[in-house]
């Protein structure tokens, strides 16, 4: 068995790869190891996957199109994991046109690729950020996502239906996951978690939005990759009722929000630090809750994410103070 990994050197990716290689699985993984946060942290992950047998990696850029049909004609790939993206709400404010490079024509790149190839499947990361306001809770799957606040989540709405459109037409099975605040060791630098632990560890203040009144369902890096493994190991079959399509769409989520002020309180109780919170209100293209109904998920792969937040958070501060030496 051949795997495509797209964003190998990223948080889930990275982790992913580890996986697959642990279960004898061949991992083609390809990054274009893009500055939007820490290179040095991308090159540290790569490192570790590098030496293991059965991993071959490729600097490639999605959105370049000529490289991804040799990727394709060279490669003969039975299942694919697309996990690259250009990540962030805050940041597709300020370069916009690094999310359509990246997440859409990036995306069709990709599917032009599976629609001349047999792919076994296609799993491609959404996100929580397509339902938006949505104050209906917990967020089903079959509630309306037409209402995005950010062009992030925009984007991630129109690969949903980007890859709708190409599983019916080319029969390719395709399932999508949306993932819910995703933290632990090796993580984005980029994540209020990670901040928090940084600041904190510094004594520097912490920025805390919408003056700590939001709710995040954070979901273990362990748990999403047991997820997408199980996932990746079932594709979906022809919905008749619906589409025809061999599509399908999860949530991965802990189905157990939690304050943000707790959440702080928690990092402070394992850091043995008290924080310095500077109070603010919420940033545009923010939401102020997210809670993932899972039932879809625990009916169909026999599993839900569990991992308490306060075992999640300590295993990711052990690797943080691994990593900077703290």
């Amino acid at each position: 068995m051949r795997v495509l990994v797209t964003g190998v050197a990223g948080f889930i990716g990275y982790h992913l790869a580890h996986r697959l290689l642990k279960e004898g699985i061949e991992v083609i993984g390809i990054d274009n190891l893009n500055n939007y946060y820490d290179v040095n942290l991308k090159k540290a992950r790569l490192s570790q996957l590098l030496p293991q047998s059965g991993f071959t990696f490729k600097l490639l850029d999605l959105s370049d199109r000529l490289a991804m049909t040799q990727l394709f004609q060279e490669c003969n790939l039975d299942y694919i994991v697309n996990l690259a993206a250009q990540a962030g709400v805050r940041y597709s404010l300020e370069n916009p046109w690094t999310y359509i490079d990246s997440n859409v024509t990036g995306f069709v790149n990709l599917l032009e690729g599976c629609r001349t190839s047999q792919i076994k499947h296609l799993v491609f990361a959404s996100s929580s950020s397509v339902y938006g306001v949505n104050t209906k809770v917990p967020f089903a799957v079959s509630d309306n996502v037409d209402h995005p606040i950010s062009l992030y989540a925009a984007t991630k709405k129109a690969n949903e239906l980007i890859a709708h459109t190409y599983s019916h037409l080319y029969h390719i099975p395709t399932t999508g996951l949306r993932f819910f605040t995703v933290y632990g060791s090796w993580g984005r630098p980029d994540m209020a978690y990670f901040k928090f632990v940084k600041a904190i560890e510094e004594g520097k203040p912490i920025d805390v939005y919408n003056f700590g009144k939001m709710q995040r369902d954070f979901t273990y890096i362990d748990d999403v990759i047991e997820g997408v493994f199980r996932v990746m190991l079932k594709p979906p079959q022809p919905n008749i009722a619906n589409s025809n399509a061999s599509y399908k769409l999860y949530n991965i989520g802990n189905n157990n929000p939690v304050e943000l002020m707790t959440f702080i309180e928690i990092i402070e109780k394992v850091l043995d630090k008290k924080a310095v919170k500077n109070f603010l209100p919420m940033q545009p293209g923010d939401v102020p809750a997210t809670y993932a109904d899972v039932d879809d998920l625990m009916r169909d792969v026999g599993f839900k994410p569990s991992t308490p937040l306060e075992q999640g958070i300590n295993s990711f501060i052990q690797w943080y103070r691994e990593y900077k030496q703290v």
